[in-house]
C-alpha cells in the first residue's frame, strides 16, 4: 500500500535526522480536505522534542530529506499548519490501485489477515422464544451479521450465535397463554396477549406439549424472519441444555473452588466486587433457584469453546450487566480482553405518526417478517445500518414503505446495475476489453476518474477501521460515497461513446474496478448486488 511506502520513507528520513527510535503516534493519513494533498504525516509534531527543535523547523528538515530521495509517485511536499507534511501524488499511484483491484478481484481485494488465527464468537439478537421478532430486532440482526462479515473479511474465524432463554417464568407464561387461547380463554394478566398467540394457538395440535411446541414454533418463526434478512446463525444455544448437561452446576463448582463464592442469608453470592463490580451478585437465591446470572455465566463459559473472544451485542438496558459479566469471567480465569460487550441503542418505530411501543406481552408489534416482506431485505438492512449502533434510531414504517424506492440502497445498487448495463452495451457494440497489461492507464486523468479511484483505494483502510470499531455504518458511508463517485464519473466521462479507443479501454477497466468495489461493499453489508434494475 502507498501509505506503508510513505510511512517507511518518513521513518528512514527521521533516522537520517537523528531520530533512532520513532515515538508512538507517527501516522500517515488522508487529509480531511482534498486541497491539502493526498496524504499527510504528523511526524514533525510528534518528534520535535526528540530532535530539540520546533515542529515547523523539523518539518522543513524532513521535507529536505525526503526531497533528496522522494518516494514513488510523490510530486510535491508541502508544510502546513503547525508542522504537518502533506504529500501530493501523481495519478500513477491511483493507476496502481486500479491494477491491484482488478488483479485481486472481489475475493481477494481488501481481504486481510489482521485477525488470522483468531476466533471470535458473536452473540446477537437472542430474543426471548416467546413470540416472533419485531422490527426493533432487525437492527440487531443487521448490525451483528455485518460485524461478523467485516471481521471475516479481515481474517477472523467468526462463529455467529443466538442464545435461547427457554426456561423460567416467561417461557411458562408463554405456554399457558397458548393453552388459554386454544381453549377460547383470555390469558392471565401476566401472560402474552398478542394476536400472534391466538394465531399460533390455533395451529397447535391438541396433543402437543404447549411448552415444547411453543418454543419450537417461536424458534422456527424467528429463524425464518432472520433468514429473510440474509442472517444465518452457526448455533442456537439453549439455556435448558445448560441445565441438562450440568454446565450450571459445574460453573458454580469452579467458582467456589476458586474461592470466589460465599454463602450469606441462605443465598449463594459471587464476589464480583473483587473484580471491579459495584456490589457482589447473587447466584442462587434462598429458595435454591439460580438467578438469571448463574446460567448466563455458565453459558459464557461454554461459549469459549466456540471462540477465544466473546462479543455480546446488547440492548441499551444492559449497561449494568457488562461489569458483572466481566467480573464473573475474570473469576473463571479469563482475561479482560477475552470479552467484549457492545451496548447499542434501541430503535424507535413510528407508525401512523405515533411511536409503537414494542411489547410481545401487550401485542403491540410491527413484525420484522412483515417489514421485510413489505420493503425487501435490502431496504431493511441498509436502513438499519445507516447509523452508528450507539445512537438511537428512528424508523418511520409508513415512510419506509411508501418511499422504499428512494432508500439510499437503491442509489448504490443502481451504480452496480449501471456497470452491468455498460458491459452489455459494450458487447452489443462488439467492443472487447483488451488485457489490462495492454492498456495505458495513464489516460485516466479526469478528476472524476481519479475521485473514483481514491474511493476504491480507501476500502482497505475503512474496512480495518470498521473492524476495529465494530462499525458497519462506516462501510455504509463508504459505499454511498463510492456510488456517488461512480455516478459522477458516468455522467462526465463517457465510457463507450468516445472515439479514442485507448481512453475507452482504460475507462472499461475503471468500470470493472468500480464493480469489484461495489460488490465487496454490498456483500459486507449483506445486501444484494443486482445486475439490472
Amino acid at each position: 500500500m502507498i501509505r506503508d511506502e510513505l510511512l517507511n520513507a518518513v521513518f528512514a528520513a527521521l533516522g537520517s535526522l537523528g531520530v533512532d527510535e520513532v515515538p508512538d503516534g507517527v501516522v500517515i493519513e488522508r487529509p480531511a480536505r482534498p486541497e491539502h494533498g493526498d496524504w499527510s504525516t504528523n511526524a514533525a509534531l510528534v518528534c520535535a522534542k526528540v530532535v530539540g527543535t520546533n515542529p515547523r523547523s523539523l518539518a522543513q528538515r524532513l521535507v529536505d530529506e525526503l526531497s533528496a530521495n522522494p518516494p514513488r509517485h510523490v510530486d510535491e511536499f508541502e508544510i502546513a499548519g503547525p508542522g504537518f507534511v502533506n504529500f501530493r501524488l501523481a495519478p500513477t499511484w491511483l493507476h496502481e490501485v486500479l491494477t491491484e483491484v482488478v488483479t485481486e478481484g472481489p475475493d481477494a481485494y481488501a481481504r486481510m489477515d489482521q485477525g488470522a488465527g483468531r476466533t471470535v464468537n458473536i452473540e446477537f439478537v437472542s430474543a426471548n422464544p416467546t413470540g416472533p421478532l419485531h422490527a426493533g430486532h432487525g437492527r440487531w440482526a443487521a448490525y451483528g451479521d455485518s460485524v461478523a462479515r467485516i471481521l471475516e473479511r479481515v481474517g477472523w474465524d467468526v462463529h455467529r450465535e443466538f442464545y435461547i432463554n427457554d426456561r423460567g417464568v416467561q417461557a411458562e407464561q408463554y405456554a399457558r397463554s397458548l393453552v388459554a387461547r386454544r381453549n377460547g380463554e383470555e390469558p392471565a394478566d401476566d401472560g402474552y396477549r398478542g394476536e400472534y398467540i391466538a394465531e399460533w394457538a390455533a395451529l397447535m395440535p391438541a396433543d402437543a406439549d404447549p411448552l415444547e411446541w411453543g418454543l419450537a414454533h417461536a424458534r422456527a418463526h424467528q429463524e425464518a424472519s432472520l433468514s429473510a434478512m440474509h442472517v444465518e446463525f452457526d448455533s442456537w444455544s439453549s439455556e435448558r441444555d445448560l441445565v441438562q448437561t450440568g454446565a450450571i452446576e459445574a460453573t458454580l463448582d469452579e467458582l467456589r473452588e476458586g474461592g470466589h463464592v460465599y454463602d450469606d442469608e441462605d443465598a449463594v453470592w459471587l464476589r464480583t466486587t473483587d473484580f471491579g463490580d459495584d456490589k457482589d451478585r447473587v447466584l442462587v437465591k434462598a429458595d435454591g433457584e439460580p438467578t438469571y446470572f448463574l446460567p448466563d455465566i455458565a453459558y459464557h463459559r461454554d461459549k469459549f469453546g466456540r471462540g477465544a473472544l466473546l462479543v455480546d451485542i446488547l440492548g441499551a438496558d444492559h449497561h449494568g450487566y457488562v461489569a458483572r459479566m466481566k467480573a464473573a469471567l475474570l473469576a473463571l480465569g479469563h482475561s479482560s480482553d477475552e470479552y467484549e460487550a457492545i451496548i447499542g441503542q434501541n430503535v424507535t418505530l413510528i407508525r401512523d405518526g405515533a411511536e409503537v411501543r414494542l411489547s410481545k406481552r401487550a401485542g403491540t408489534m410491527v413484525l420484522l417478517a412483515d417489514l421485510v416482506d413489505e420493503v425487501g431485505p435490502d431496504v431493511a438492512r441498509f436502513a438499519y445500518l445507516l447509523q452508528s449502533i450507539d445512537t438511537r434510531q428512528t424508523i418511520d414504517i409508513d415512510v419506509l414503505k411508501a418511499h422504499a424506492s428512494e432508500n439510499p440502497v437503491f442509489y448504490v445498487q443502481y451504480a452496480h446495475a449501471r456497470i452491468h448495463a455498460i458491459v452489455r452495451m459494450a458487447e452489443e457494440r462488439s467492443v472487447e476489453r483488451r488485457p489490462l497489461a495492454e492498456v495505458d492507464l495513464a489516460r485516466l486523468s479526469h478528476e472524476r476518474e481519479l475521485a473514483l479511484l481514491r474511493s476504491l483505494s480507501a476500502l482497505p483502510e475503512v474496512l480495518l477501521i470498521a473492524a476495529a470499531e465494530r462499525a458497519p455504518h462506516k462501510m455504509t458511508t463508504w459505499i454511498r460515497e463510492l456510488a456517488s463517485d461512480f455516478h459522477g464519473f458516468y455522467r462526465d466521462c463517457p465510457v463507450l461513446s468516445d472515439d479514442d479507443d485507448d481512453l475507452r479501454q482504460a475507462r472499461l477497466w475503471l468500470v470493472e474496478a468500480a464493480r469489484i468495489g461495489l460488490s465487496i461493499g454490498l456483500d459486507i453489508l449483506g445486501v444484494s448486488a443486482p445486475e439490472e434494475m
